[in-house]
Formats: C-alpha cells, sequence, structure tokens
C-alpha cells in the first residue's frame, strides 16, 4: 500500500491532542428535557464525533431506525412519548461505543436495559472513567508505535504498515478476550 508518511505523522499528531483532550459528556451535562429523534442523533454525533460514518460515507454511524430496533430489541429502554431523556442517550453514547467492537447482543448482555436510573447514572459514570482511561493508555500505544514514523531516515512504507498491523493485532485482541469473558458469564464452571 501506498502510504504519504507526513500525512500519516500529521493525522496521528491531531489524533494525539483530540483523544488528549476528548472525554464522554458528564452525567450532568447529558440534556434531560426530552429530545426527538432527530435531536438525540445530531447530539450522538457531536458527542462521538470519532466514530466514523458508514463505508460510503452516505450514512451517520447512528440513525433513527438503529436507535428505533436498539429499542425495539429491548437493548435500551423505550422513549417516553417518543423523547428521549439523558437516561437514553448514556445507554445509546455506551451502546455506539461498545458496538465498535463487540455485537449488539454482546453488548445487551453488559448492560440491561431494565435498571433503575441511579444505576444506570453509576454505570454510565464508571464507564465513561473507564472509556477515558483507556483512550489515554491506547494513544500512548499508538504514539509510541509510531515514533518510526516521525523518523526521518524511517522508510514511511515499512512504519506505516507496522503501525497499521499493530493496531489491527490489539484490536483483534481486544475482541477476542472481550467475547471469551462475555461466555463466561453466566457459564457453568465446574
Amino acid at each position: 500500500m501506498q502510504y504519504d508518511k507526513e500525512l500519516i505523522a500529521h493525522k496521528l499528531d491531531r489524533w494525539d491532542r483530540f483523544i488528549t483532550d476528548y472525554h464522554l459528556p458528564e452525567w450532568d451535562s447529558i440534556p434531560d428535557l426530552g429530545l426527538y429523534m432527530d435531536q438525540v442523533v445530531v447530539l450522538l454525533a457531536q458527542y462521538l464525533n470519532f466514530i466514523p460514518a458508514m463505508p460510503g460515507g452516505k450514512e451517520s454511524f447512528v440513525t433513527s431506525s438503529t436507535i428505533n430496533n436498539y429499542v425495539r430489541l429491548k437493548i435500551m429502554p423505550a422513549p417516553v412519548k417518543r423523547k428521549y431523556f439523558r437516561v437514553h442517550i448514556a445507554y445509546l453514547i455506551m451502546i455506539l461505543t461498545m458496538k465498535q467492537s463487540i455485537s449488539i447482543s454482546d453488548v445487551q448482555k453488559i448492560i440491561p436495559a431494565d435498571i433503575p436510573e441511579e444505576e444506570v447514572r453509576a454505570t454510565y459514570q464508571e464507564y465513561s472513567e473507564k472509556f477515558r482511561h483507556i483512550a489515554l493508555f491506547f494513544n500512548q500505544q499508538v504514539q509510541d508505535a509510531a515514533e518510526d514514523i516521525r523518523t526521518p531516515d524511517q522508510p514511511g512504507e515499512a512504519a506505516v504498515s507496522r503501525l497499521v498491523i499493530e493496531s489491527a493485532l490489539i484490536a483483534g485482541f481486544s475482541k477476542i478476550l472481550a467475547e471469551k469473558l462475555i461466555r463466561l458469564c453466566g457459564a457453568d464452571t465446574q
């Protein structure tokens, strides 16, 4: 594959600045006034702007039909009179970030849709803290792995290819471990 080493280095610097400053919204900063579906989709696109659009760029990573399916499948609570409140948006933030690496049925096993709001709040706050910690950890791994890209005497092709491979391997191993742990939940351990 052909890579523009300078472009990749620039993008990695932008990623570093972005992820260093990025955090999921605090519970109290999530609107709780009852938003309609279109407003929720726009809000989620703003909150989770690091998630790329669907391949082809025609559709956002979240759509009203996606949200309706989550409600229909009871992955999250139903809206109240077609309005979505803080608890719904918190669910959606967790669902949309987790589904980047595990199946929606596995997400459903991790976050039950029938818990009281105070439990959702505690779960979301813990999730948000863990998200921030892991994002910073991952970013450091990426920055360390990308050092060859920033080194002038290193060939760009090989350095970028190594970073792509390392990122893919990290993602793969993380996905496998998450799926294995989910399968162990409730399994007969005797």
